[in-house]
């Protein structure tokens, strides 16, 4: 087995305001608030970050296999996973749950008033990860609180490297559960505001969780990534986008180009620059799993954007 991803599938209910929210929302009636809004467009997406991350790695060719607790209405998405080709062997369905769904309002100004239900999301420390499935390497993302405590001392007893990918399920734990995550992980990955985050609650600096693991990353929007090792800081930079459609997802797209390097043993500038492309091509398509390409096509891509192939 190539890559073992714990973490969420999710349906992401998107909706439109065609108006802003702060002329309908009084500040000094915010203590009664009581307000209706017309959303005209909505649309239904597949989400999630093991999901995400699963589907932008099958793109390039590699299985990433998501371990998940879903629900009874998963059956649409599991659909598209057979098409899509993300495999299904460590998926647990809690029949008395909804699978996780986020309900996600956006206005004119792009502010999002954002509800989420994790349903059998909360389950998720009823699956286990195997020691005998062959994993070269797992990924610890967004999850139930105690599945993402338990699936990473997994790997730690099972001798499996593995990702800490926190991402907005960091705010779940304190300093210390923090860097016991980090203590027994391989490599750890952030953007730049989960990082200062991370920072804050551990009081490490880049160096000193640098220096307990293989790589952080961090990865910073626009502005590209920062990969630090024990050799020091590696700049990635970022791709022009051929549209700025929909950024939610960008960051489960590098990491899934994180985890090609990975299993594939690239080096760090040519890891990172498969990840930057992967987010450029994501951000260009609205949802997480709308973009797709030949793994020709994507080399091709590389070479335009970085001037050498791979």
């Amino acid at each position: 087995m190539a890559a073992l991803i714990c973490g969420s599938l999710a349906f992401d209910t998107i909706m439109v305001f065609k108006d802003r929210f702060k002329a309908h929302i009084l500040p000094e009636q915010i203590h009664i608030l009581n307000v209706s809004f017309l959303v005209p467009e909505l649309r239904r997406e597949f989400g999630g970050c093991a999901g995400n991350i699963a589907y932008n790695l099958s793109l390039l060719g590699e299985k990433g296999y998501p371990m998940a607790t879903v629900g009874h209405d998963f059956g649409v998405y599991s659909e598209w996973m057979k098409r899509a080709g993300v495999p299904q062997d460590f998926l647990r369905v809690i029949d008395t749950q909804h699978t996780a769904q986020a309900f996600i309002t956006t206005d004119l100004d792009d502010n999002q008033i954002t509800a989420f239900h994790p349903g059998a999301m909360n389950a998720a420390h009823e699956n286990r990860v195997p020691a005998d499935r062959g994993i070269r390497i797992g990924m610890i993302s967004p999850d139930g609180r105690q599945g993402m405590v338990e699936h990473a001392a997994q790997f730690a007893a099972a001798g499996i490297p593995f990702v800490f990918d926190p991402g907005q399920g960091m705010p779940m734990f304190d300093g210390e559960e923090l860097k016991r995550f980090i203590d027994q992980a391989t490599w750890v990955t952030v953007n730049d505001y989960e990082w200062q985050l991370l920072h804050e609650r551990s009081g490490w600096d880049v160096e000193q969780v640098a220096g307990r693991v293989e790589a952080l990353v961090v990865t910073r929007g626009a502005e590209g990534s920062q990969i630090f090792t024990g050799s020091g800081r590696i700049d990635i930079p970022p791709v022009r986008a051929a549209e700025l459609a929909d950024p939610t997802g960008c960051g489960d797209a590098y990491r899934g180009g994180i985890l090609y390097g990975l299993l594939n043993g690239l080096d760090w500038e040519t890891t990172g620059r498969i990840g930057s492309l992967l987010g450029s091509i994501k951000i260009a398509h609205r949802g997480t799993q709308n973009h797709s390409f030949t793994r020709a096509e994507f080399r091709d891509r590389f070479r335009a954007a970085f001037g050498y192939g791979f």
